[in-house]
């Protein structure tokens, strides 16, 4: 498991890419030797004011303060035990933020940051946050309900890293089954994480089935457009 980032420090990332209404989205990397694995955050806008952090990232100034000005800080997603890395810089900068995380991870997310729930208090009736089915170590989920449509933000359950960058990212990129060439639940998450894969795979097919299903997000590799309902089933039909 990573360190834990003890002040502000920003590495590779893109621009804050504006997919939906009040809902951001930016690509950072991960540097490791001859490579880097790319890693993403996801802010939402709340109804009541603020917003919402979903696996949280350093980023540039000009990109903080485009978050600010969609709305002041107010949620800290840690989606898993292991995306900890920039949580206490966050809760740092924003003190005010309330930090959530799953059950199984409060105990190591509580080494980087104070946690103050492990279940939904965000009161956004526009948000579903819940636990994964079928995992030993538990993970968040996400949906992001908007006029246009359902956007589900998920964490490690589904790899899509089409692009890794670098020789030793496209190595652990394959080795590791994070997508490269479609979306998939990583060898390693489905090994470490997941202990009754029927129950994963019925719980993709009821996302599948939302009416308005618009795109799923992933925290790494890129964003899941073109038919998000077929990936989900093609994904649970590998589980069973």
């Amino acid at each position: 498991m990573a360190a834990i980032l003890e002040k502000w420090e920003v590495g590779p990332h893109g621009p804050l890419v504006d997919i939906d209404e009040g809902l951001m989205t930016v690509e950072g990397e991960i540097v490791m030797p001859l490579g880097r694995f790319p890693r993403r955050m996801t802010v939402i806008a709340l109804e009541g004011g603020g917003t919402a952090v979903w696996s949280a990232i350093a980023l540039h100034e000009p990109e903080m303060e485009r978050i600010e000005s969609l709305g002041t800080p107010r949620f800290l997603i840690v989606p898993n035990q292991a995306h900890r890395l920039d949580s206490r810089i966050w809760k740092r900068r924003y003190p005010g933020m309330q930090v959530l995380a799953p059950p199984s991870g409060r105990n190591k997310v509580a080494e980087a940051v104070p946690v103050d729930a492990t279940v939904d208090i965000i009161g956004d009736p526009a948000l579903v946050l819940a636990k994964i089915a079928g995992a030993k170590l538990d993970e968040f989920a996400l949906q992001v309900h908007r006029p246009s449509g359902t956007t589900l933000i998920l964490n490690d359950v589904i790899g899509h890293v089409r692009h890794p960058h670098g020789i030793g990212a496209w190595l652990l990129a394959r080795l590791m089954g994070f997508g490269v060439n479609g979306p998939r639940v990583p060898r390693i998450v489905r090994r470490m994480m997941i202990d009754d894969p029927h129950a994963l795979a019925a719980q993709l097919r009821d996302w599948a089935a939302l009416p308005d299903l618009k795109r799923i997000i992933v925290s790494h590799g890129e964003p899941i457009e073109d038919d998000p309902a077929a990936a989900l089933r093609k994904v649970a039909d590998s589980l069973d």
